[in-house]
C-alpha cells in the first residue's frame, strides 16, 4: 500500500485505538504499546451543567418522572444550592424541608441535612403534592398548585380553591383565579368564610413570587439545555466532517 495512503490510515486507527502507536519501517507495520499515551477522553455529557448537585437532581427527578431541571430550579429558588441553609422557620438544606415533613417521609433526624437525602425527600414530597392535584390534567397548570402548596401548605391552597369556586371562579385555574383568593385570605371577610378550614394567610406575596420564580427559572434552564444540545450537535458534526472529508 502506498505510504501516502497508509500514513493517514494509521493516524485514524491510532486515534480510535487510544493506546496504540503504529510505526512504519521498510514498508512493514510495527505495533507498539505506549504507556505514555493517554486513554481517549470520555464522551461529552448530554446534560448542560447547572450546579455541582446536578447528578442528585437527575436521580431524584427520575424517581418521580419529572424534569431534573425543574428540581434544580426549585432548589435554587429555595436555597441557591446551599446545602447548609436553614430558614427562619427551621427548614433544612437545598430543598428547605421542615423537620416534621422529613420525619413524615421517613427521614431520620441524623439525615435531615444530608444533601442527597434532602433532595430525594423533597422529590417524594413533590410527588405527593402532585397526586393531591391530579384532577388538574395539564402539568404546567398543576405545577402552579404543587409549588404554591410546597411553599404555603396544602391547606391554604385548598382554602383558596374553595373560595374561588364559591365566587364563581375556576378552582382548577391558578392565575387570576385561585391565586387571587390566596391573596384575599388576609382579610377577615374571606378567611372567616365557612368554606375555609384555616385562618388568615399573610404570606401570599411570597408564595406567588415563589411559583413565578421557579417556573421562570425552569424555562430558563430548559433553554440552556436546548442551546447546549445544539452546540454539542454542531461540534460532533464538525468532528465527523473532519474524518469523513474526501481527499482532494
Amino acid at each position: 500500500m502506498p505510504r501516502r495512503i497508509l500514513y493517514p490510515l494509521l493516524l485514524v486507527i491510532a486515534f480510535f485505538a487510544g493506546e496504540m502507536i503504529f510505526v512504519v519501517e521498510d514498508n512493514n507495520i510495527i505495533e507498539h504499546i505506549s504507556e505514555s499515551v493517554e486513554a481517549p477522553a470520555p464522551p461529552p455529557s448530554p446534560y448542560v451543567k447547572i450546579s455541582g448537585l446536578d447528578e442528585h437532581f437527575r436521580d431524584a427527578a427520575d424517581s418521580i418522572d419529572w424534569d431534573w431541571k425543574l428540581i434544580a430550579a426549585i432548589c435554587y429558588t429555595e436555597s441557591r444550592f446551599d446545602s447548609t441553609a436553614v430558614s427562619h422557620v427551621g427548614a433544612y438544606g437545598v430543598m428547605q424541608m421542615l423537620p416534621r415533613t422529613l420525619r413524615s417521609l421517613g427521614v431520620p433526624d441524623s439525615l435531615h441535612t444530608d444533601t442527597r437525602t434532602n433532595i430525594q425527600a423533597g422529590a417524594r414530597y413533590l410527588k405527593q403534592l402532585e397526586r393531591i392535584f391530579r384532577r388538574i390534567k395539564d402539568f404546567d397548570e398543576r405545577l402552579n398548585f404543587v409549588l404554591a402548596s410546597y411553599n404555603a401548605g396544602v391547606g391554604q391552597v385548598n382554602d383558596a380553591m374553595a373560595l374561588a369556586q364559591k365566587y364563581g371562579r375556576d378552582r382548577y385555574k391558578w392565575h387570576n383565579s385561585v391565586d387571587t383568593f390566596l391573596i384575599l385570605k388576609q382579610y377577615p371577610e374571606y378567611y372567616n368564610d365557612s368554606v375555609c378550614k384555616l385562618g388568615s394567610f399573610n404570606s401570599s406575596n411570597e408564595t406567588l413570587q415563589f411559583v413565578d420564580k421557579v417556573t421562570k427559572r425552569w424555562k430558563r434552564y430548559q433553554r440552556l439545555q436546548a442551546t447546549y444540545e445544539d452546540s454539542l450537535k454542531a461540534a460532533l458534526h464538525a468532528n465527523d466532517s473532519i474524518f469523513n472529508k474526501k481527499p482532494l
